[in-house]
């Protein structure tokens, strides 16, 4: 028996606490390195234990289980492993996650971020969900749902993470569920920037469908000015341009402030961007005088980056379709180094 294998051992509920105690700091020290995080991935039963261990009596116990499993979650070459069958690792964090009484709703969802950067963590957290993505968006919704102080704002990237799958893209874009329409209100969401930038991703990926622009730009969802609202100022504008404004973003105010994340307002940008790409985008986009929202932007936006994809989308949005000549930018034949830029871009976490 190998030192590890007998370490696993005293990884039991049923351990005395200071035997269990010293045998999971030896573990949480061994998920800090790499060679460490391996040996343990290897060792039968040591992630099924640490799972276990997660509902033990003694908080300090269960919460040191759970920074193990997320050490090992955030090693991507070992996320197969841990995914096997016998760990049930994704189920045990569903579980505690659907739990408003467990206090490691928290660290769940930190594991499950973490798994489903994967497609393949991806593909096994959307299957054990058996289908009912809308029973964990509510859970997301429900601001005071766990009773133990858990915020869930991780719970945002699992979402985030789970929309590069085509399958939740479709679940997601059901306009039969009012699955985005209830994440959409997130993109302006003050009190995390992790819950509104992984809600934006998600947001963008979904403007990859060209199939649902006319879905997303509808009363419905009303997705243009949850876009537009992060990115505006508080500049004032003449009645008539003013009146082409979404109504969300008629008289903000001399208070109103700009998304300060750089990276969040590239995502904004950049989901603008994918709407662009149809003809019914783009003229809708016109329609409601976005440019003027894009111009301001441009005089105040410093970060070189952010540049170039705000320029890059207002110089689509100026020109004339009979100048872009195509109804889907996406069916263009375009030569394959500029395909290559463009798939780099494709949904992604």
């Amino acid at each position: 028996m190998t030192e590890i294998e007998e370490l696993s051992q005293f990884l039991t509920l049923d351990m005395r606490i200071d035997v269990k105690a010293v045998a999971l700091q030896q573990t949480l020290g061994l998920t800090g390195t790499t060679d460490g995080r391996h040996l343990l991935i290897n060792t039968p039963c040591i992630v099924k234990n640490l799972c276990q261990l997660l509902s033990d009596n003694q908080t300090s116990i269960a919460k040191d289980a759970s920074l193990a499993l997320i050490n090992l979650s955030a090693d991507e070459e070992i996320v197969p492993a841990l995914l096997a069958e016998a760990t049930n690792i994704v189920e045990h964090m569903l579980k505690i996650i659907s739990n408003p009484e467990h206090i490691l709703a928290d660290p769940a969802c930190m594991v499950l971020s973490n798994l489903t950067r994967t497609k393949l963590g991806s593909e096994k957290v959307f299957q054990s969900m058996e289908g009912n993505l809308d029973k964990y968006v509510d859970i997301f919704c429900q601001e005071k749902y766990n009773k133990k102080g858990a915020r869930l704002h991780y719970l945002a990237s699992v979402l985030s993470n789970l929309s590069q799958l085509p399958a939740v893209r479709s679940y997601i874009l059901d306009p039969s569920r009012s699955c985005l329409q209830r994440l959409v209100s997130f993109t302006d969401y003050k009190d995390s920037i992790s819950r509104r930038g992984a809600i934006l991703g998600l947001i963008k990926n979904c403007c990859f469908e060209t199939d649902h622009h006319e879905f997303l730009l509808s009363e419905a969802v009303d997705l243009l000015p949850k876009l537009l609202i992060p990115l505006a100022g508080p500049e004032e504008f003449d009645e008539e341009d003013n009146d082409k404004l979404p109504i969300d973003l008629q008289y903000l105010g001399e208070e109103k402030t700009r998304e300060p994340d750089p990276d969040i307002r590239k995502m904004l940008l950049e989901a603008l961007t994918q709407l662009c790409a149809t003809k019914f985008g783009r003229e809708y986009l016109r329609s409601k005088n976005t440019y003027v929202i894009l111009r301001e932007l441009h005089k105040w936006e410093k970060n070189e980056n952010n540049l170039v994809v705000l320029e890059h989308l207002v110089n689509i949005l100026i020109r004339f379709e009979h100048e872009i000549g195509h109804d889907n930018l996406k069916e263009v034949e375009v030569p394959d180094e500029i395909i290559e830029k463009f798939n780099a871009l494709e949904p992604a976490l």
